[in-house]
This record gives structure tokens, sequence and C-alpha cells, in this order.
């Protein structure tokens, strides 16, 4: 891999692990596209794979950290009563949430990927997503409720959506937006909330590889070539997530249609090209 394809590939990464626009299935789909002979079971790239995801973690943990914080010192008791109480029923929405995609995806992703994990049929999947995108905003509860009305409920809701996004193609922060929406949280709380719950599934993610990372032998200058790219990951991660929560509070009537129409035309295109 060379270092122009690893920027590429972190950039993407970082985008679009955020934009509800699926970047599993980018990940699929673009080299297939430019015909990259890149092998994203190889130990090579596992390394990549790794450093990209904790990247775009701490880009998550950076941007939020004033959440985290609070959540902290609430639930060990170093805060107010009424803030011990919040945090820790904050906490419980994320574990309740973060639950189902923990249990389906050990469970089913190695099928799932492998089933579905091929470039066509993850274009047609980001055609999926756009219809899943511009459901979610038709369907979408009226009312404008706040994040700190979120009940069990909701974030069990919002939970099972994200499990759709082991199908490569499908958008995870798409999936648990529109799972905000049709429970009546507005976008800049659907997002939130999203964006909240990714970072413990993205760590838990690259905690499971690193065991696989320790028993591979990697070329020389990949460990290098992975932390750049990771750099890369992080501040494209940052800068997406500082652009995507004010463009969902300006924009809440149709934020999620541009992602739609443009994964419909990303996903047609891609299509058209790789059966032609």
């Amino acid at each position: 891999m060379s270092a122009l394809q690893a920027i590429v590939i972190a950039i993407l990464q970082g985008a679009t692990e955020l934009f509800p626009v699926s970047s599993l299935g980018h990940a699929v789909v673009l080299p297939a596209l430019l015909h990259w002979p890149i092998d994203q079971h190889s130990p090579e790239f596992l390394p990549f794979l790794v450093l990209l995801h904790l990247g775009t973690a701490t880009a998550l943990l950076l941007f939020f950290w004033r959440d985290w914080w609070s959540l902290a010192i609430g639930i060990l008791g170093l805060a107010s009563p009424h803030q011990i109480r919040e945090s820790r029923r904050v906490f419980m929405l994320i574990v309740v949430a973060t639950i189902p995609a923990v249990i389906v995806g050990f469970l089913l992703e190695k099928f799932v990927r492998g089933l579905f994990g091929t470039p066509i049929v993850a274009a047609f999947f980001l055609m999926v997503n756009a219809l899943i995108l511009l459901g979610g905003e038709k369907l979408r509860a009226r009312g404008h409720r706040p994040l700190s009305s979120l009940t069990v409920m909701d974030a069990l809701t919002i939970g099972a959506w994200q499990c759709t996004a082991l199908i490569p193609g499908i958008s995870r922060s798409g999936a648990t937006i529109v799972g905000g929406l049709l429970r009546g949280i507005d976008h800049e709380g659907s997002a939130h909330f999203s964006f909240l719950i990714a970072t413990p599934i993205i760590v838990g993610a690259t905690v499971l590889e690193v065991p696989k990372l320790l028993h591979e032998s990697v070329p020389v200058g990949t460990f290098e070539l992975a932390a750049m790219a990771a750099v890369v990951a992080g501040i494209t991660a940052y800068a997406s997530t500082w652009f995507l929560m004010r463009y969902f509070r300006q924009h809440d009537a149709w934020a999620l249609n541009p992602f739609a129409y443009y994964c419909l035309a990303i996903g047609g295109f891609s299509l058209l090209a790789l059966v032609a």
C-alpha cells in the first residue's frame, strides 16, 4: 500500500464513519472502483484497521470530552446528587443502546460481512441506505423531544437500528439517527447520541483486533504508515463531527436528504461501473 492510498483510506474512514454514508460500504466499493489491489483481510492491512479506528475513536473522545468527563465524575459519585443521577442514567442508556450491536455483531458479523461484503452488493446497499435516510425523514415522529428525555426504550430502539450497519453499505450513524428521529428526537440530539454510542463500538472493535495484530508478522514500515494514517483519520473525524453537529442543528427539517441523494448516486454509479 502506497502512502497516497493510505491517506485516501484514512480520509475516507475519518469522514464516512461519522457522515451517514457508510464507511464500510465505501471501504468495500472504492478500492474495487479504483482497481487498488488491497486485501482488507491481509496481515498487512490489519494495523491500518486497528489504528484508523483508534484515530477515529480518539477524535470522538476529544470532541465530546465534556460529556465523557461529566459522565465519569457522575458515575464515580464526585458531583452533585442531580448530576450523579443524570450521569448514571445517561451511562445506562449508552450501555443499553450498545448491547444489541455487541450481541448481533459477535454472533453474526463474520457471516453477514462474508455474505454481503462484495463490492457489487455493497454498492446496492448504499442505495438501500439512501432509502432508509429518506424514509427516516418522511416517517419521523412529530415534535422535537430533547435528548434529555431519552428513555430506555428509545435507547434500545436506536441500538437495534445500529445492528443494520453490519451490512456493508448501511451507515451506522445514519441508522442510529433515523432511530432517534422515529422516536421524536431531533437531528442534533439524535446525532449527539449516535456519536456517543459510536465511541464504545469503535473502541470495542479495535480491542477485538489487537490480539490478531500481536500474532501477525507485518512488513517493515507498515506501523509507521498506519500511524500517519491514524492521525489523518483522527483529524478528519474531528472536523467531520464539528461540521455535522452544526449542520444538524441548522437543518433539522431535511438534514438527511442530501446524504441520501449522495448514497443513491454513488451506489447507482458504482453498481453500473462494477457490472459493466
